[in-house]
C-alpha cells in the first residue's frame, strides 16, 4: 500500500483491543533526514499526552524516497512533486483520526504544500500545522548550495550543526549522504512559492533565535499563510537543529495542537504563552526580529 511506502510508525504501538489513537501526528524531516530523526519526538508525544490526560497520539514520519530503506528509488528534486506523492501516501489517513502536521525546515514546507492539497481536494483540513525552522514560503531566497562541490557542501552542512562531525569526517558514509542532502537542497533552492489564499488550517511556527538560516521575522512571516489562529514561539540560543534539545516543547506544541484547533473553531481566544507572537490579526510582537543572515534553507 502507498500509505505503507510513505510512512513509518514511530510510537506507540497499536492498541490491543484497537482502539484508534486520538490523534495522528505526520512528521516530515529536513533536508538529508530522515523518518528516524523523529524517534525522540515520540517518546515526547507520549509523555506530553499522559501528563494532559489525552489519548495516545500516534506519530508517524514520512519516508522521502532515495534514501535508508528507499535507497534504491529515484530521489525526487522539485518539492512540490514531493510534496504531491507525499500527499498521496497520507490520502488513506484523512477521514479518520485528527491529524496534526509537522515539519522542520525543508520538511515544514512539504508539509505546507501538503496542507494546501488537504484543503484544496477536500480531502480534511489537519487540526494544526506546526512549521519548524524555516521560513515562511513567500520569503523563500532559493540558493546555490546544491550547485557547490563536495566540499563547498559539507561546509554548510557543517554550519547547520545538526550532523555530527564525526560523520562528516567519514568518507564512506559521505558518498552516501551527500547525494541526497544535495538532492534536497535542490529541491528548497529551486522551491517558488505559488500565490493563492491562505490556509484555514491554525499555524504554529517554532525557531531559534540564533538559527543561522532562518531569521525571526522570516519564520513570523507564516502569519501571512494562515487564515486561522497563529503562534509563534522563538527558542533563546536555539540555533537550526534547536529541536534536538527541546523535544518536551515540541511535544506540547503537537498535543496542545486539537484542542487550541477546536477553541479556533469555537471561535475563543486562548492567550499565548512566552515568547509567543500571537494572533493571525496581529497582536502584540514578544520578540525582536533580526536580519536575515543566508539565503538557503536546510
Amino acid at each position: 500500500m502507498e500509505c505503507s511506502r510513505w510512512l513509518r510508525r514511530l510510537g506507540p504501538a497499536p492498541a490491543a483491543d484497537g482502539a484508534p489513537p486520538a490523534a495522528r501526528v505526520v512528521c516530515f524531516p529536513h533536508a538529508g533526514g530522515g523518518a528516524a530523526a523523529f524517534r525522540p519526538l515520540a517518546k515526547a508525544v507520549a509523555a506530553a499526552a499522559a501528563e494532559e490526560g489525552a489519548g495516545p497520539y500516534e506519530v508517524l514520519a514520512v519516508r522521502y524516497p532515495g534514501r535508508h530503506d528507499r535507497l534504491h528509488e529515484e530521489r525526487l528534486e522539485d518539492l512540490r512533486e514531493l510534496a504531491a506523492r507525499a500527499f498521496r501516501g497520507l490520502l488513506p489517513l484523512t477521514g479518520r483520526q485528527p491529524l496534526v502536521l509537522l515539519g522542520h525546515s525543508m520538511g515544514a514546507l512539504i508539509a505546507y504544500e501538503v496542507t494546501r492539497l488537504l484543503e484544496g481536494t477536500g480531502a480534511g483540513r489537519p487540526l494544526r500545522l506546526v512549521v519548524s525552522g524555516a521560513w515562511a514560503p513567500s520569503r523563500v531566497r532559493g540558493g546555490t548550495v546544491h550547485l557547490r562541490d563536495d566540499d563547498g557542501l559539507i561546509e554548510e552542512i557543517r554550519r547547520t550543526r545538526g550532523t555530527d562531525p564525526r560523520v562528516l569526517d567519514d568518507r564512506e558514509l559521505l558518498a552516501m549522504a551527500l547525494p541526497v542532502v544535495r538532492s534536497d537542497y535542490k529541491a528548497v533552492e529551486t522551491y517558488r512559492h505559488r500565490p493563492g489564499p491562505p490556509l484555514d488550517t491554525p499555524l504554529t511556527a517554532l525557531v531559534g533565535d540564533a538559527d543561522p538560516l532562518v531569521a525571526v521575522d522570516d519564520a513570523a512571516a507564516w502569519r501571512a499563510h494562515t487564515a486561522g489562529d497563529f503562534r509563534l514561539r522563538v527558542f533563546p540560543g536555539g540555533d537550526h537543529f534547536y529541536l534536538t534539545r527541546h523535544w518536551p516543547d515540541l511535544a506540547r506544541a503537537v498535543v496542545a495542537a486539537p484542542d487550541r484547533a477546536a477553541s479556533d473553531r469555537q471561535g475563543a481566544v486562548r492567550p499565548a504563552g512566552p515568547g509567543l507572537l500571537r494572533g493571525a490579526q496581529g497582536g502584540e510582537r514578544q520578540q525582536a526580529a533580526r536580519p536575515a543572515r543566508l539565503q538557503q534553507v536546510g
